[in-house]
């Protein structure tokens, strides 16, 4: 009788959907992982995400592509993945700038809290404040202290208005209780070029790119605005470390990875395993470290929390600055 029994339980088994069946076991299908990333090709995301993707490939033996969608805010890219199929197979890159989008526009096609399942963090790069190698300021203290004693007079250049690094310029301005004028640029190159000219005093950028400019020795990093020094600049203090008004800062951009709500849980965590082994391994941390990057994972409800906090953070600089709604 058990015998039958087990036989016919295995039939049923052997009958039953391959979609129930993946996701009792947290399987994927054999269609390749599509990552949509709101960032042209080449920029420090999209080399994070290239360089895991590659290596959780190797891991799972299965395809997995990058889509690049830049643009908009991030908001083509993240609205594909939220309207996306709930089954693993389309994965969205978020950012500093999924947060702050929250904040900055008027309406999205999604709900940035509800409309994704968090899997894991990626990693974190450091942003810094920046002065050309000729610069009167020899540090940190000394730009502050010039702020403080000339209000209104010094003027620190960032990417466009609504980034993070515009952003991290605004909050570093608020915090310190400094009075100075950002100017926001189009581009890195036109920031770089614009401080090496003397056009600015001084600039708030994402460490990674400007990176040679910095060890070739035509920018000096004066601060991170970081919690702790960044490895590849030991010798540069925080923010924190210069002023006392600064204790408490914590700015760092960051990348992720989410999936659409309603995704099954046990394809979440399957995903966060891989994403999690790709991390640990030295060669990929390696890479990331090239990149400026440094190699972080957590787990879903630890990045739930992350975009939470740098939504309500953001959202109220955008408000405190009064950047108008987009």
């Amino acid at each position: 009788m058990q015998r039958r029994q087990l036989a016919a339980a295995l039939l049923a088994l052997g009958t039953a959907p391959l979609s129930i069946l993946a996701r009792a076991q947290g399987a994927l299908s054999s269609r390749p992982i599509r990552i949509v990333v709101p960032f042209g090709p080449g920029g420090v995301a999209d080399l994070t995400v290239r360089s895991v993707a590659q290596k959780m490939a190797a891991s799972m033996g299965q395809s997995i592509v990058v889509d690049n969608k830049p643009g908009a805010g991030g908001i083509v890219a993240a609205d594909a993945v939220a309207k996306a199929a709930p089954d693993g197979h389309t994965l969205l890159l978020m950012s500093n700038g999924t947060a702050v989008s929250a904040g900055l526009f008027a309406s999205l096609p999604y709900d940035t809290l509800k409309d994704f399942a968090p899997i894991s963090t990626l990693g974190y790069f450091d942003l810094a404040v920046l002065v050309p190698s000729g610069s009167k300021f020899a540090s940190m203290q000394a730009l502050i202290a010039h702020a403080r004693a000339h209000p209104g007079q010094l003027n620190i250049a960032t990417i466009n208005t609504g980034s993070t690094q515009h952003l991290a310029a605004e909050l570093l301005k608020s915090t310190l209780g400094i009075d100075v004028q950002v100017v926001p640029f189009n581009g890195t190159p036109a920031v770089v070029t614009a401080l090496r000219g003397g056009q600015v005093d001084a600039a708030v950028e994402i460490l990674a790119p400007v990176m040679a400019q910095v060890t070739g020795g035509a920018l000096r990093a004066l601060a991170v605005l970081g919690a702790r020094r960044a490895p590849a600049l030991p010798n540069t203090p925080t923010v924190a470390e210069s002023d006392a008004a600064g204790r408490g800062l914590e700015v760092a951009s960051w990348n992720a990875l989410a999936a659409p709500a309603r995704t099954p849980p046990e394809l979440i965590a399957r995903l966060n395993g891989e994403v999690q082994k790709a991390l640990a391994a030295p060669d990929l941390k390696k890479t990331l470290q090239g990149f400026g990057v440094e190699a972080c994972g957590s787990t879903p409800a630890q990045l739930a929390a992350l975009l939470a906090s740098e939504v309500q953070r953001w959202s109220a600089v955008i408000q405190r600055a009064g950047i108008p709604k987009q």
